[in-house]
C-alpha cells in the first residue's frame, strides 16, 4: 500500500469534483472549489474520520469494498479505479467479473436527476444506484447482497418484492425478467448468470416453468404501473439509456403532465 500516492490520488480527484457535479447543493459559503472530505466520506457511505485519516496517510487498508464505494463517490473511469486498488495493495477486480462500476458520465447523469426516479441496473438486473425519488418509489434496492442483489431472484424467491407491481401484471414482469437473465446466460453461462440460474431452478417451480419455455424477444414495456403503499397504482413510462462499454442501464420513470400519476410522483417525497 503506497500510502502517500494512495493520499494524493484521493485529494486531487476530490478537488476536481464540484458539488454539482454529485448532485450536492454548492452553498453560499463556500469559498474554495471541490468536495469537502466529509462529503466524499457521505458519499461513499463511510464516516469523515475514516475518509480523513485514508488523506493524511495513516489508518487501516481499505477494503475492496471501501475502494469500490470511493470510486463511485469521486465518479472514477475504470482506469482510475484500477489505479485506485493497486494504490491501496489491491489488485485491480477482474472486469470480465466485476460489472458493478458506474462510468462517470453515467454518474453525472444520475446525479442530476434528483427529482426523478431513476435507477442504474448491471446486465443481471442488480440495482447498482438510485435516486431518492426511485428509492421512494421501489426502496432501497442496493441494500442486497449476494444472489438477492438481482432483481429476477428476489422475484422468484421474495414474495415481498412484488409489491410494487399489481398482482395482474405478475405473469408479465416474470417473463420478462427471466427472458433478461436467459440472454445474460448465453453469454456466459458459467459466470454470475449460471449461479442465478442453477439457485432459480433448485428452489422455484415457477421460475423453472418459465426457464422451460425458452423465450426470447421478449421486452421490457415502456408504459408501467406501480403500485406505492400511500399512492395506489401510478402509471408511469419507463425510458432506457444504455451503457454498452459497460453493459448496464438507467431506467427513468416519467408520468404524463397534468396527469393523476404526475401529481402523484410530485407527493411521493413528502409520503416517504
Amino acid at each position: 500500500m503506497d500510502r502517500e500516492q494512495l493520499a494524493h490520488f484521493l485529494r486531487t480527484r476530490r478537488e476536481a469534483l464540484q458539488p454539482e457535479d454529485v448532485g450536492l447543493p454548492r452553498g453560499p459559503r463556500r469559498r474554495t472549489g471541490g468536495l469537502r472530505r466529509e462529503e466524499v466520506a457521505a458519499l461513499a457511505g463511510m464516516s469523515a474520520d475514516y475518509y480523513g485519516r485514508i488523506e493524511q496517510q495513516r489508518g487501516p487498508l481499505p477494503s475492496d469494498q471501501m475502494l469500490a464505494a470511493l470510486a463511485r463517490a469521486l465518479h472514477l473511469s475504470l482506469e482510475e479505479r484500477d489505479h485506485l486498488f493497486r494504490l491501496s495493495g489491491h489488485p485491480a477486480p477482474l472486469r470480465s467479473l466485476r460489472d458493478d462500476h458506474i462510468s462517470p458520465g453515467m454518474m453525472r447523469i444520475v446525479d442530476r436527476m434528483t427529482d426523478t426516479p431513476a435507477m442504474v441496473l448491471s446486465r443481471f438486473g442488480e440495482t447498482l444506484r438510485q435516486t431518492p425519488p426511485a428509492v421512494a418509489l421501489f426502496g432501497d434496492e442496493t441494500r442486497y447482497t449476494g444472489l438477492a442483489r438481482s432483481t429476477v431472484y428476489r422475484w422468484f424467491t421474495d414474495p415481498e418484492s412484488r409489491r410494487v407491481y399489481p398482482e395482474r401484471d405478475y405473469p408479465k414482469h416474470g417473463r420478462f425478467f427471466t427472458a433478461n437473465l436467459r440472454r445474460a446466460y448465453a453469454v456466459d453461462p458459467g459466470g454470475r448468470a449460471g449461479e442465478i440460474v442453477k439457485a432459480l431452478l433448485a428452489v422455484s417451480p415457477e421460475f423453472a416453468e418459465i426457464w422451460d419455455q425458452h423465450q426470447v424477444g421478449v421486452y421490457h414495456v415502456a408504459q408501467k404501473t406501480l403500485v406505492h403503499p400511500q399512492l395506489g397504482e401510478i402509471e408511469l413510462w419507463c425510458q432506457n439509456l444504455s451503457d454498452p462499454e459497460q453493459e448496464q442501464t438507467l431506467l427513468v420513470f416519467t408520468a404524463a403532465p397534468g396527469s393523476e400519476s404526475y401529481e402523484k410522483l410530485q407527493l411521493l417525497a413528502a409520503v416517504s
